[in-house]
């Protein structure tokens, strides 16, 4: 996977025509991923690097988030003050601005075909509770049905809620457990009912079928999508 630095922006040589061809070269990356429908982790990425260069647009000190927070004081303090050059610099700013103009069409272009893709895919799920739903849906056990698949992928759940300074949002982790080949007489409650037996640290467990009309790759897309699904179905 060719991915795109998170201080791409700042690092190294900060001129336009060498910027210009690592954006491209990503984005290209990226294009054949969604022509074969694979999103994630791209989409993700991509939200991130235009909300990113928004801010930069709109907040030149905010360039200071670009470098890495993995580094000691000593050299946090130094490239803050190797940033505060770069923001002093004019020649350098006219250069990340002109970057910066010319990446955020580029990246909003791709990200609005993602965003269909996604789109596409969602509207193409169906999902469906199976037997009683308990009062506590945060655990439980998501039902993973491709396109005319007899397979039915088998994973456990569970819903946790992050907090940010700006917002608050559920994560889902998923842990793979079986695939179960289904026939005759093998219903998806049976399924449930197995699993109960089998694993008794969840005795009444939630469980969610999510099933696909239309292809697309599993851990690039069907399973990241299932699972925003499943948080929308469940706390709509």
């Amino acid at each position: 996977m060719k991915e795109l630095k998170k201080n791409w922006l700042t690092e190294d040589l900060i001129d336009f025509e060498y910027k210009k061809f690592i954006l491209l070269a990503y984005l290209q990356e990226v294009k054949h991923n969604f022509s074969d429908k694979k999103l994630y982790p791209y989409l993700s990425d991509l939200v991130f690097h235009y909300r990113n260069l928004l801010s930069v647009r709109e907040n030149q000190k905010l360039m200071y988030e670009n470098f890495p927070r993995e580094i000691s004081k000593a050299d946090f303090d130094r490239l803050q003050i190797t940033y505060r050059k770069i923001v002093a610099d004019d020649s350098v700013m006219s250069e990340i601005e002109a970057i910066v103009t010319y990446a955020l069409p580029k990246l909003k272009d791709i990200l609005t075909e993602g965003k269909d893709i996604y789109e596409y895919i969602e509207e193409n799920l169906e999902i469906n509770p199976v037997g009683i739903s308990p009062l506590y849906p945060d655990e439980g056990y998501l039902f993973l049905n491709a396109t005319d698949d007899k397979e039915t992928r088998i994973y456990q759940y569970q819903i946790t809620l992050f907090e940010s300074a700006d917002e608050k949002y559920r994560g889902v982790h998923t842990t793979y457990l079986e695939t179960v080949r289904r026939g005759f007489g093998t219903t998806f409650e049976n399924i449930k009912v197995d699993l109960t037996r089998r694993y008794k640290q969840l005795p009444n467990p939630a469980t969610y079928i999510v099933a696909s009309k239309v292809y697309c790759p599993l851990n690039e897309t069907l399973l990241p999508i299932a699972k925003r699904v499943l948080v929308k179905y469940i706390y709509r």
